[in-house]
This record gives C-alpha cells, structure tokens and sequence, in this order.
C-alpha cells in the first residue's frame, strides 16, 4: 500500500515538472523554469524515498514527503485568461 502512495506522488511530481517545462518552452517565464527545476529536484528526492519504502515504509514515506515539500510552488504569472481545466492541465496559455 505505502508503495503506491509514494509511486502516486511520483507521477504527480513529474507531471507538474513536465507541464512548467512547457509552458516555460512557450512563454520564456522565469519563474516557470525554477519550477520545472524544483520539480526534477523534488522527482529525484521522492524516486529515493519510493525506494526506500520498499526496505522501511516510515522513513521512505518521510522521505517522499520531503520531495513534496521541495516541490512546493512559488508566486507565478499569470499565463492562464480563458483558459478551462483541461487546457490548464496540459499546460496550454493564452500567451
């Protein structure tokens, strides 16, 4: 059970971090791009702790909420005017 939990966190993170990267690609935003590093930091710390979870679940799960915790997002601009849920989830702008 731990197992999946921490391999959920794990797709979340690289799914965020792969959506900054492209709407970095298509606007240029700073801000965007220190996300998408975060988020590569973040995946790896939390691929870490989806191992270790399989030796102790306790401290492999505190180590995948650490990378939750270093994925945590900053003030961003605005890219998104009219844009509906789906769009914002693939990571499409108004820009």
């Amino acid at each position: 059970m731990y197992q999946y939990i921490a391999i959920a966190a794990y797709c979340v993170v690289l799914f965020l971090t792969l959506r900054d990267i492209r709407i970095f690609r298509r606007t240029g935003i700073a801000s965007y791009r220190k996300g998408a590093l975060k988020g590569l930091l973040a995946s790896t710390v939390i691929l870490a702790g989806t191992i270790l979870v399989g030796m102790n679940p306790e401290i492999g799960l505190v180590v995948v909420f650490i990378g939750l915790y270093i994925n945590r997002k900053g003030a961003r601009e605005k890219v998104f005017n009219d844009a509906g849920t789906l769009d914002r989830l693939m990571g499409k702008t108004d820009i």
